[in-house]
């Protein structure tokens, strides 16, 4: 009986090279870094092993490291001293972030700093907006002058990208009129705009100190259950002026990447989140898992159709990379 010979394409590892249909580069990677605003801290996130919240003053080792693995983008999430019912710190010159970016581009003026647009992290209450004084929600409308101050404050630290995570409606055509009127039309966006509400944001919440005091986020994230609702954010976001589209969170989600890179030709950013990650990494420990799972769980965001990938697993896969690991023999 004639049948197909798959085999003969498996036979070495430098033949599987050969026709491996996907690749995952250090340059696919962005790093994400949490800034407090106190000095004098570099401390690991209980939930998050190996993910550290590092004070402005001891940033540059970590940059440092970022820059030789390789790395050529980070996300920068900032952890201020002071938080209020406005979120003020997050529109401040001199804010966290902005300062983490400005030494940023002192020292390594070509690595790639993106900063995350949101309030969650400066709020008293940790919500993404302003909240509405009579139905306790938040106040889309009121919330969006907030959000383009925010990003403006942040061009103006020198940041290449901004990256709004809010999930407030209309955010990305009023950030990109904010941008354009204050003289950076050439600033691009990279948005949440398919941001589900997810359990998978736990550790996080942890490492940002963003965890909501009431409720909860989903009467402006996704409903994880939803897939076509993800195509009307996809549009809606292109129209109103997006240069890149994030996907959060990316395991449970590769549908749904798959579904916008077919649907769209702009840059696809899959966020690892912080549930992912730390899952991973307790499964490894236990040794559940070998440490090349990790290599396999990012081919599979970039074979749905990721270009980018915002991961805390960044540095450890440089360094796999560099110590030949990549091919998971």
């Amino acid at each position: 009986m004639q049948f197909d010979r798959h085999r003969k394409l498996r036979t070495s590892s430098y033949m599987r090279d050969l026709v491996r249909e996907t690749h995952l580069r250090k340059s696919d990677l962005i790093y994400p870094i949490f800034v407090v605003e106190a000095p004098d801290i570099k401390k690991e996130v209980s939930s998050m092993k190996g993910v550290y919240q590092i004070s402005l003053n001891l940033l540059e080792k970590e940059l440092k490291e970022v820059y030789e693995l390789g790395i050529k983008s980070v996300i920068f999430f900032g952890i201020p001293n002071h938080k209020d019912a406005v979120g003020s710190g997050a529109y401040d010159p001199d804010g966290i972030v902005q300062e983490a970016c400005k030494l940023s581009k002192k020292l390594y003026p070509d690595l790639i700093v993106i900063l995350d647009t949101c309030l969650c992290e400066y709020t008293d209450h940790g919500h993404c907006g302003l909240i509405h004084p009579e139905t306790k929600d938040v106040d889309n409308d009121s919330t969006l002058p907030l959000l383009v101050k925010t990003a403006v404050s942040q061009a103006q630290a020198g940041a290449d990208i901004i990256a709004p995570s809010n999930m407030m409606d209309g955010f990305v055509v009023e950030i990109r009129q904010g941008l354009d009127e204050a003289g950076f039309a050439h600033v691009p966006i990279m948005s949440y705009g398919i941001k589900y509400a997810s359990k998978f944001y736990g550790p996080f919440r942890d490492a940002a100190e963003s965890t909501p005091s009431f409720g909860d986020r989903r009467t402006y994230q996704m409903d994880p259950a939803n897939r076509l609702e993800a195509n009307r954010e996809l549009h809606s976001d292109l129209n109103e002026g997006a240069d890149m589209m994030i996907v959060k969170p990316a395991l449970s989600y590769l549908d749904i990447i798959r579904d916008v890179r077919n649907d769209t030709n702009i840059p696809i950013v899959a966020y690892n989140v912080s549930g992912e990650y730390a899952m991973t990494v307790n499964a490894i420990e236990a040794g559940l898992l070998d440490k090349s799972v990790i290599i396999e769980q990012l081919d599979s965001m970039k074979r749905a159709g990721a270009d980018l990938i915002i991961t805390y697993f960044a540095k450890e896969v440089c360094s796999m990379i560099d110590r030949g690991e990549y091919n998971n023999e």
